[in-house]
């Protein structure tokens, strides 16, 4: 560059400036040292560096434990101090050095004493933070459980990462309750902030006298199964993480099923620079300890596709996943029992679980069909049995999972995967059901069985695009049905909530959003089923459910009294049957999930008692359009 040209953008530069506020002014010259990774962000924190500051609010001993709450200094911000309420425990007359694990809550939740005693039984010490709560007493997740009126609670002083603080999650704005209010930033953001309480959380571990500093662990719920991924891709202290339904990257993308125009994007801020410090796929490649990810294959807080994006990057270090079907933001047993499992290995030196089963999705077999090969590792565990789902649906949140029949091959379990059409990808995984070498006990956890005989462990996700499926051209040898289900499965297509409770008892599938068991239009639905007594059975219609691209959800309901007797008995359904707040159903093309249900309130409208259920529940025959 000659000197006229230095002289001419001196010049220009010179104008521009002057051209700008002095807001502006200090805004773009602030921006210079704005963090642009994840290492940037935390370079300049140190979790040991502040006294822990430990309040002792209560003591007590119960089925061997020792258990407190305590509060511990998070930090000072804006000249006031944080601080976070939590629950400890450890194990009565512990005599050696205990591995140790932090739990952190879901949102709308709190600390959880049951988290902490199902790991004090087994021999860890345990911290559950209460990050949720709020000095001001406004937050309804104020208290953890078992605190009693007017116990010391976490107070955020002069910031507000609760979900008080709601669009918090999504800013790097300055504001009111962000810790650089003059300036946009990814401190501002909620996580960080929550990020920086759990870490300092490890710090207060690391200070207990009966915790080894080597053993520690992370696990947590829902948006403390984000929080366990940002604490594991920022804290080398972590030695074993198990986030659930939570800590999937990418969600300030647009995502092909959406149409390419309703985005994710809800950042408020510099997208890019929120995606290199605050997105998971940018902590994942941090991560230094193994990964167990736990979750529901409709999970509509962790997208299951994008769990797998996020935790490919996870570099030299085992990961597992386990996967409840049907479920969305919940847990079945065998998936719910994953995670002690997999601390007491990489804690306590326990057995390790099985590798994640090799699989291999052909597009087109010998037969034309495509099939997924699955052979799972049965040296470490027993193999109790092998399922293989597949679907055609892009949206992992609604999708309906068909259940494929599994057949066994040697060592290996193959199951056909029949299509009905070419335009639609391909996703398909695994369940392997291990058999445990002994029971394990979830009873500390409410709703848990006292025994659990096996761990689920999941095969890799298989996809395929539409264009892909199309370049193979397998054989189609699927045909849509008027049959939805005939149970001679059983509930294999199905998810229950309240199960064994008959007044609260809801049975639910989406198979009714899967082309090959969508209403036909003009059709009836007829149900068959036995109800020895008189109740009044709530079938339940979602439309859209998260698939605001498609048109608007609506909840449509249908009550009808079933006189009670020994023999089976049909009722017959048509859509004008079914009725929002609003409107009558038009149509079943928009359909996404049926419930069968003793009981069922609309979230958002005013909840009713519900009617004792007479006698036992109904025993489902049939299923189907007419």
């Amino acid at each position: 560059m000659n000197l006229e040209t230095n002289r001419r953008t001196f010049l220009q530069t010179g104008a521009a400036l002057a051209s700008l506020s002095l807001l502006d002014l200090h805004r773009l010259f602030a921006a210079e040292d704005v963090p642009q990774s994840v290492a940037e962000l935390w370079a300049d924190f140190d979790p040991r560096k502040d006294p822990i500051e430990v309040e002792v609010i209560r003591e007590w001993k119960e089925d061997g434990g020792v258990f407190r709450h305590v509060r511990y200094l998070v930090g000072h911000f804006k000249g006031k101090p944080a601080r976070m309420a939590a629950i400890y425990g450890f194990p009565e007359g512990a005599k050696e050095k205990l591995p140790a694990v932090m739990h952190i809550h879901g949102g709308g939740q709190r600390a959880s004493l049951s988290e902490v005693k199902l790991l004090v039984v087994r021999g860890y010490a345990a911290l559950s933070v209460n990050w949720g709560g709020h000095g001001t007493g406004k937050s309804p997740f104020n208290s953890p459980e078992g605190a009693q009126p007017g116990d010391p609670n976490t107070d955020w002083g002069a910031v507000d990462p609760s979900q008080l603080n709601v669009p918090g999650y999504a800013s790097m704005l300055p504001g009111p309750t962000q810790f650089f209010e003059d300036r946009e930033h990814p401190k501002n953001n909620n996580w960080y902030l929550l990020t920086l309480g759990c870490r300092r959380g490890l710090t207060f571990l690391e200070q207990q006298p009966e915790v080894d500093t080597q053993r520690l662990g992370v696990h947590g719920f829902s948006m403390g199964g984000n929080l366990t991924m940002y604490v594991a891709g920022s804290d080398d202290r972590v030695k074993a993480a198990v986030p659930a339904v939570g800590g999937s990257g990418w969600r300030w993308q647009p995502h092909p099923f959406l149409g390419g125009t309703a985005q994710q994007d809800y950042v408020k801020g510099n997208v890019e620079v929120f995606a290199r410090t605050l997105s998971f796929e940018s902590y994942a490649p941090r991560i230094q300890c193994p990964v167990l990810h736990r979750s529901g294959t409709n999970d509509f807080h962790g997208w299951m596709d994008d769990v797998y994006r996020t935790n490919a990057l996870i570099k030299n270090q085992p990961t597992r996943y386990s996967w409840s079907p049907h479920l969305n933001h919940r847990l079945i047993p065998e998936v719910a029992v994953a995670m002690p499992l997999w601390m007491d290995h990489y804690l306590k030196g326990g057995s390790a679980l099985p590798e994640t089963p090799q699989s291999e999705l052909r597009l087109k077999s010998n037969d034309d069909a495509p099939i997924l090969r699955v052979t799972p590792d049965a040296k470490t565990l027993p193999v109790a049995r092998v399922e293989i789902y597949y679907s055609v649906d892009p949206d992992p949140r609604a999708r309906f999972w068909r259940s494929a029949e599994v057949t066994r091959e040697g060592d290996s379990f193959i199951a056909r995967l029949p299509l009905h059409t070419l335009d639609m990808p391909l996703f398909a995984f695994a369940n392997v059901y291990h058999t445990l070498p002994k029971p394990v006990s979830l009873a500390a956890l409410p709703g848990n069985p006292k025994s659990v005989t096996e761990v689920c462990i999941s095969s890799l996700l298989h996809s395929h695009s539409a264009a892909e499926v199309k370049q193979a051209n397998p054989k189609l040898t699927a045909k849509p049905s008027t049959l939805i289900d005939d149970f001679a499965h059983g509930l294999r297509d199905w998810y229950q909530i309240n199960a064994g409770n008959p007044t609260h008892q809801q049975t639910w599938t989406r198979k009714v959003t899967d082309p090959l068991y969508r209403g036909p239009d003009g059709s009836k639905l007829k149900l068959t089923l036995k109800i020895p007594q008189t109740n009044k059975l709530t079938v339940v219609l979602q439309q859209n459910e998260w698939r605001n691209y498609r048109g608007p959800k609506a909840t449509f309901i249908c009550e009808r009294e079933i006189q009670g007797s020994d023999d089976s008995q049909s009722i017959m359904l048509e859509h004008n049957d079914f009725a929002s707040m609003s409107e009558t159903l038009k149509s079943w093309s928009q359909i996404d999930q049926l419930g069968l249900c003793a009981h069922f309130t609309e979230r958002g409208t005013p909840a009713t008692a519900p009617l004792l259920w007479n006698g036992p529940a109904p025993e489902f025959i049939r299923l189907e359009w007419e």
